[in-house]
């Protein structure tokens, strides 16, 4: 049986930075992916925000991963010419009884190592934001926004030229610890390898039940609208987070055109169907800080979906990064539950499972 050193499972943004940075630092790497291309799936179907880290619980892996990684990132969109921008973003509170909700925001920023938030009067946000209407916020300038296709494309490069590969539509059909390593059956071939890392985001879970215990996977889909004619912000504008997700907000591309999104609704299996049924919450959620908004403007875009590992009524779930220190099965880390931030973490997730195999990176 063919044997390579590292294997890593998935072609997503978060697998390809991690593969990116061990074959870095030496290793020999191989990266399965089941679609003919990189990032088909969580990686493309999202806000392509480079969040700051105000959200989670002090010490949490989203909270370290996700400001360790926002300074990594920014530093890679300009070595490597990424397109990005660093756009700041308001967070709003529509009624009174939010601003506590959105004042404490700052001190949970500061907590996580984000010491830049800044309170503004419903003026100060008129000023920047004319369209909005709030009566107070926060903003958060070291937010930005990607292009997270070039993003990929740029690890893509660096794993290539450090001679790593991507094996498309190879489809994983199971695992096994053995006494050369662990054995990785895909649909063509089977290889041994020393090191598996198990980045198949909404896969991840049931990929990981092959060798060791793990939580069941779920899913929340979400829907993004994009808004035709002038647009209206010049930055990110986001309500008060929900459970599940950060609330319908707006998001810009690089050419400033504005999208509305993603509501959350959990679904029982993976379906990227467009689901028009819920229109009327979407623009009630969005007439909350943009009363102005003009329902036949939006238009359907895309749905991304949210590899959680845990029910909706379980609350906060960090990411789960577990290695061999975690589960006993040598060689092997698991990435389970990299939703938002894992974006802006990918960098820093790739230093943690270097971390994990006890691999240094050149």
């Amino acid at each position: 049986m063919d044997k390579v050193e590292t294997i890593v499972i998935g072609a997503g943004v978060v697998g390809l930075a991690v593969a990116a940075k061990l074959a870095q630092s030496g290793q020999e790497v191989l990266v399965l992916e089941q679609h003919d291309l990189i990032g088909s799936e969580t990686s493309s179907r999202n806000s392509e925000v480079i969040h700051a880290g105000i959200y989670y619980p002090q010490d949490s892996r989203k909270a370290v991963l996700c400001v360790r990684g926002k300074k990594l990132l920014y530093e890679h969109c300009q070595e490597f010419n990424v397109p990005h921008r660093q756009c700041g973003k308001i967070i709003v509170a529509s009624r009174s009884h939010q601003i506590p909700t959105v004042q404490a925001y700052v001190d949970k920023a500061s907590a996580n190592g984000v010491p830049d938030l800044a309170w503004l009067s419903a003026e100060e946000v008129s000023e920047m934001e004319p369209e909005v209407r709030t009566v107070g916020g926060v903003l958060s300038p070291s937010t930005g926004i990607i292009d997270s296709h070039a993003y990929m494309l740029s690890l893509q490069g660096i794993l290539e030229a450090a001679h790593g590969m991507i094996a498309f539509k190879t489809v994983v059909k199971e695992l096994k610890k053995t006494s050369q390593g662990i054995e990785v059956e895909t649909e063509d071939f089977t290889l041994s390898c020393d090191n598996l890392i198990n980045a198949g985001g909404l896969y991840a879970p049931s990929l990981a039940h092959k060798m060791v215990d793990a939580p069941d996977a779920y899913y929340a889909i979400g829907h993004y609208y994009s808004y035709a004619g002038k647009q209206p912000f010049s930055r990110l504008v986001y309500p008060t987070a929900e459970p599940g997700g950060l609330g319908v907000h707006v998001t810009l591309d690089l050419a400033g055109q504005v999208k509305f999104g993603p509501d959350v609704r959990w679904i029982g299996e993976i379906n990227y169907d467009f689901d028009e049924s819920h229109f009327d919450n979407f623009v009630q959620a969005i007439s909350a800080y943009y009363p102005a908004v003009d329902p036949a403007r939006l238009h359907p875009g895309y749905t991304g979906i949210r590899p959680k590992i845990a029910p909706p009524e379980a609350g906060f779930i960090d990411f789960e990064i577990s290695g061999p220190s975690t589960h006993g099965v040598g060689g092997l880390v698991n990435l389970l539950g990299i939703e938002s931030p894992g974006l802006t973490a990918s960098l820093a997730i790739a230093e943690q499972v270097a971390a994990e195999l006890g691999i240094s990176f050149a």
